[in-house]
């Protein structure tokens, strides 16, 4: 009995301080995973991106996971958190090295930024070298990202999520960013 308070009051100790962390899910089980942790009462974001397909000779347009395989959680991660992520059904496990890692709550809000805006965006390959940026204005203004290359006085920013290696692509004005350390 004196466990079991022990660890109620140590689960909701560690929800006073909610981080995102990122879920590694069985393939094609990111609806699946969201959906079975929301009823859980947890808040998930699983970002989607717009992409058309052929199926069957028709063109279909379908919303597909911008980062297929993952999807985030916010929560405390107490022990009964923890255990009620792992149980469900389609998870693999919480990204981390040997325990779970936080991912940064700039790198949420700025995936969620781009995902809200109505600037086009397309998953892009993961980046480790670059000057990182803020966006000053618009419907970006705050997101943190790396710019990638040049094209006609735009540029590119991509937003990575360092923990499991992906990222995310939006073309914007050149005097729309600013230097961010």
């Amino acid at each position: 009995m004196e466990d079991e308070n022990l660890e109620e009051t140590g689960s909701r100790q560690a929800s006073l301080f909610p981080s995102w962390y990122a879920i590694y899910t069985m393939s094609r089980h990111e609806a699946k995973v969201e959906k079975i942790l929301q009823q859980k009462g947890l808040e998930v974001f699983l970002p989607r991106v717009i992409t058309g397909r052929r199926r069957r000779g028709r063109k279909a347009i379908l919303k597909l996971p911008l980062f297929p395989g993952y999807l985030f959680v916010l929560t405390g991660l107490g022990t009964y958190d923890y255990h009620q992520i792992l149980k469900a059904p389609g998870v693999v496990r919480i990204l981390g090295n040997g325990r779970p890692i936080p991912v940064p709550e700039e790198t949420v809000g700025s995936v969620r930024a781009i995902m809200e805006s109505d600037q086009p965006f397309y998953p892009w390959r993961y980046l480790e070298n670059g000057k990182q940026v803020r966006v000053l204005d618009g419907p970006l203004a705050g997101t943190v990202g790396i710019i990638q290359g040049r094209k006609e006085k735009k540029r590119r920013l991509i937003v990575s999520v360092e923990l499991f290696r992906r990222s995310v692509a939006v073309e914007l004005d050149d005097d729309a960013v600013e230097h961010w350390s």
